[in-house]
C-alpha cells in the first residue's frame, strides 16, 4: 500500500514570486502607475502578510480611489493566472502516483484565490485531495485541517505519511503534531526546524527522497 504525501501550495508546489511580479506588472500597467510602481510592489509584497494591509498601503501610496476590498478581490482573482506549475514539479507527483501513493494540497488562504491556483496548473488532476482553509474555516496547523484532507486522498492520518511545506510553524510543526513525518522546503542558511524529519532547497528534491522513504 502506497504513502500518503501531502503538500503545501503557496512557494511548495508552485512559486509565488514570479507569479507576483507579472500580476504587477499588469497592475501598474492597468491603473496608469508610474514607472517605478512595478518595482515598488515587488519589493513591498510579503507573501506572509495580510493581504488587505498590503493593499491598503498600496492604496494611499499612488492615491487609488478603489476601496482596498475590490483591490484584494482583483489579487484574488486575478492570480491564478500568473501562476505556473514547473515540469518538473508535475513529473515528481505523476511519479508518486504510479508509485502507490495518494496525493493531497493542504492551504491556507482564500477559496477562489487558492482553487483558482489549482485549477490554473492543472495540480487539481495530479493529486486525490485539495483542502483550502478558507473553505473551511480552520487553519494549518490545526490538527483537523491535515485529517481533513488525509482522509480525503483516503489514507487516514493513522496509516502514517508525510507533510512537505515551507512554512515551519504551519506546516512541519502542524504535520508533526499529527504524526507526520516532515520534509521543510528551507532557505539557504535557515535553521531547520526541530520537527523537520528531513531537509531540502526545492520541492523537485523531496520526491525522490520520499520514493524511497516506504
Amino acid at each position: 500500500m502506497g504513502l500518503l504525501a501531502l503538500f503545501d501550495l503557496d512557494d511548495t508546489l508552485i512559486e509565488l514570486a514570479p507569479a507576483f511580479r507579472r500580476f504587477a506588472q499588469d497592475f501598474a500597467r492597468g491603473f496608469a502607475l508610474s514607472a517605478e510602481a512595478e518595482e515598488w510592489l515587488v519589493e513591498a509584497w510579503d507573501p506572509r502578510q495580510k493581504r488587505d494591509a498590503f493593499f491598503a498601503r498600496v492604496r494611499e501610496r499612488y492615491g487609488l480611489a478603489e476601496p482596498v476590498e475590490d483591490l484584494w478581490r482583483l489579487y484574488r482573482s486575478r492570480m491564478p493566472e500568473y501562476v505556473e506549475l514547473r515540469d518538473e514539479v508535475r513529473d515528481g507527483l505523476v511519479a508518486m502516483r504510479r508509485a502507490g501513493w495518494r496525493l493531497g494540497i493542504v492551504t491556507n488562504g482564500e477559496a477562489d484565490n487558492q482553487l483558482g491556483k489549482v485549477e490554473r496548473t492543472g495540480l487539481g488532476r495530479l493529486v486525490d485531495s485539495v483542502v483550502v482553509s478558507g473553505a473551511l474555516g480552520i487553519r494549518k496547523p490545526d490538527a483537523q485541517i491535515f485529517r481533513i484532507a488525509a482522509d480525503s486522498a483516503g489514507r487516514p492520518l493513522t496509516d502514517g505519511g508525510w507533510m512537505v511545506g515551507d512554512d515551519a510553524h504551519a506546516d512541519i510543526e502542524g504535520g508533526a503534531a499529527v504524526g507526520l513525518r516532515t520534509v521543510w522546503i528551507g532557505a539557504d542558511g535557515a535553521a531547520a526546524p526541530r520537527a523537520a524529519t528531513a531537509t531540502v532547497k526545492d520541492v523537485v528534491e523531496a520526491f525522490p527522497l520520499l520514493l524511497t522513504c516506504r
